[in-house]
């Protein structure tokens, strides 16, 4: 998959997915905006892509904060005549008994899994409107698809996020966007190495394939929908699981 002269901005950038899905699309040729609130972690992300000969170009963001975004976006519109895709992979959680969350929890989780995404996206929808070009890539979760015990809230944001998806989907296509979701299945990432090993475990040998995801399953497959290879796919939900949640 070659995404050649396409530039493709990429929230959540610092680190996991993000970091992979930023050097996955280097790879592949493209010239990418990554942002993330950690600022430290989202230069070395474009430092290693430039290492490898990407393009890469990291800018700070947080999106849970409308001005943030607002200046990302300006900052990201200045410094190239087109974004060809974006990439919402940047979210957060906590996993506890639902019981247990605060109302500040619930606000914080809603903010940057759910409206984030949707803020971004609308920051740079425009103008792909006005070219009849462009690919949204949004990262949900198979929470979002079957539920996730000790992340309701979050599930829920996820299953929203499904929801945004297929809408602006349909909304979009006489525009020729594309819009489309990828739900990731437990993952090796800083969040999953901080679960009781007893639960990792449990997890890994209900997964079909016997091991949970890599960074780069979930990049790749972000990759495919952000490529030429889905110009007539749309409004479509990918679960990266190893066949764990076998439904539709």
């Amino acid at each position: 998959m070659k995404m050649d002269g396409k530039c493709v901005v990429v929230t959540g950038g610092a680190s996991g997915i993000g970091r992979t899905t930023v050097l996955t699309l280097c790879e592949a040729g493209a010239r990418v905006f990554l942002g993330d609130i950690n600022q430290e972690g989202g230069a070395e992300t474009a430092s290693m892509a430039q290492g490898m000969g990407g393009g890469a170009t990291f800018l700070p963001l947080d999106v849970s904060d409308d001005s943030s975004i607002e200046a990302f976006a300006k900052e990201v519109h200045g410094a190239t005549s087109q974004v060809d895709g974006v990439a919402n992979v940047a979210g957060w959680d906590i996993i506890e008994p639902f019981i247990n969350n605060t109302p500040d929890f619930w606000e914080k989780v809603v903010r940057i899994n759910l409206m984030g995404p949707i803020k971004v996206t609308r920051a740079f929808l425009e103008p792909m409107i006005e070219r009849n070009a462009g690919k949204i890539v949004n990262v949900s979760s198979d929470a979002g698809r079957v539920g996730s015990m000790g992340e309701t809230v979050y599930s829920g944001t996820k299953g929203g996020i499904i929801a945004f998806s297929k809408s602006l989907a349909r909304e979009v296509a006489r525009h020729q966007i594309n819009v489309n979701c990828v739900c990731p299945g437990p993952t090796d990432t800083p969040l999953f190495a901080g679960q009781p090993e007893r639960m990792r475990e449990a997890l890994t040998r209900a997964i079909p394939f016997r091991r949970v995801a890599t960074p780069e399953d979930i990049a790749n497959a972000i990759l495919f929908f952000a490529s030429d290879l889905t110009n007539y796919i749309t409004g479509q939900v990918l679960s990266v699981s190893g066949g764990l949640t076998m439904v539709d």
